[in-house]
Order: structure tokens, then C-alpha cells, then sequence
């Protein structure tokens, strides 16, 4: 298998080079750059291609500059633990996994016992509901992800429309952790933050269009 890795990014030069040190060397690491203004676009050691401003387009961005015939979507702000390369490898050999998506365990970077709260309702979300987010990470063949249809170029909730097509049973919890920041629930509070959230995946589920949610979102 040849792995792709690719994180949007947006003004990410605080936080990305401890993702980079989780990731480690790799067969292609694209960052689908939205327009940064504090040298994120000048990382060195990785692809770094111009994309239109928002999750969705630079994701799909991102996968259609890729080369790997497995792509590895990863956030930004999110570091992966010790072992996850060997899960990547162990759960694309497997034939069975050749239609499926894995994802990472979610975990926070604080020591605040809400934030490890608000993590094990993410892991619950995505084991029970089949709703990973993408700050979990997404992992799956070029094949699979061209068939389902890729990400959209949608503001808002592009990670929850693509494992939705995917479909629950599809979806495979991998055997290693996705560290990511905590900083917006800090800054936007551990209760408001979570409530706001569900609050855009409630109107997305009611049919609501994405560009409508990111203008209440913001």
C-alpha cells in the first residue's frame, strides 16, 4: 500500500508540527492549504498545495492531489499516538476491510476531567451511532473513498455526510488514539461548545443546508 496524508490546514503553525512529529515519515503527507497568513503554507517536508477556504473543499482538495492508493485524513490539531501506523497497516492488509473506513480513539489534550468527559462521548457517538468526527481521524482505500463519493465542499459537517454514506456498519474503530486540542472548548466553554455542536448536527439531520448552519455556527 502506498499511505496519503492528507490535513486541511488554516493558519495551523502553532499546532501542526507536533501532528508532523506523530505522523512521522511517510509515503506522501499533503497539506491542503485554505490561505495562511502565518507560514503554514512554507512547511517543509510535505506537499503543499492552494485550496478554496473551508473543510470540505480542502479535503477534496487534498485527496485529489494525492497519489496513495490509501488515504489518511487527519486534523491539523490532532496527534496520533505511538502504534497507530502499525493499525493502519494491520486494518488495510485485512481483504474485509477493502469496502470499509477506520478511525481513531478520541482523546484531549487537557488534564480537565470534562474534556475527557466530552471524549468518551465522542467515542460512544462514533462506536454506537456510527458518527465518528474528523478530528478522529478517517482511514480508507482511494477506492472506497472515490465510490462513496469523497468529501463535499461543503463549510460545515463534512465529516458527518461522508461517514453517513459510508454507513455504520463500515465503520472500524482502530487500536490506536487521536490526541486533539482542546483549545475551542476552552475558549467557547465545555458545555456551551458541545450544545452548539449538537445543535448544527440536529439541523443538519432535519435537512438544514450546510452553508445555512455555518452562518448560525459562526
Amino acid at each position: 500500500m502506498k499511505l496519503s496524508i492528507v490535513l486541511p490546514v488554516l493558519d495551523a503553525a502553532e499546532t501542526l508540527p507536533a501532528t508532523l512529529a506523530s505522523l512521522g515519515s511517510a509515503d506522501e503527507i499533503v497539506l491542503a492549504d485554505g490561505g495562511s497568513s502565518d507560514g503554514t503554507a512554507q512547511t517543509r517536508g510535505v506537499r503543499v498545495i492552494q485550496a478554496p477556504r473551508g473543510r470540505g473543499a480542502q479535503l477534496r482538495a487534498g485527496a485529489a492531489a494525492a497519489s496513495g492508493d490509501w488515504l489518511l485524513f487527519v486534523h491539523a490539531d490532532t496527534a496520533l499516538s505511538r502504534g497507530w501506523r502499525a493499525c493502519v497497516a494491520e486494518f488495510a492488509a485485512d481483504p474485509a476491510n477493502a469496502g470499509r473506513a477506520g478511525y481513531f480513539a478520541l482523546a484531549f489534550d487537557s488534564p480537565d476531567p470534562r474534556a475527557a468527559r466530552i471524549a468518551r462521548l465522542a467515542n460512544w457517538r462514533a462506536r454506537v451511532l456510527g458518527l465518528p468526527y474528523g478530528d478522529q481521524g478517517l482511514l480508507m482505500a482511494r477506492a472506497t473513498y472515490e465510490k462513496r463519493g469523497g468529501y463535499k465542499s461543503i463549510p460545515l459537517m463534512e465529516d458527518v455526510d461522508l461517514v453517513r454514506r459510508i454507513g455504520k456498519r463500515n465503520l472500524v474503530r482502530l487500536q490506536a488514539t487521536a490526541t486533539t486540542s482542546a483549545a475551542r472548548y476552552v475558549r467557547d466553554g465545555y458545555t456551551a461548545r458541545p450544545l452548539r455542536n449538537l445543535a448544527c448536527l440536529a439541523l443538519f439531520f432535519a435537512g438544514v443546508p450546510p452553508q445555512t448552519i455555518a452562518r448560525l455556527y459562526s
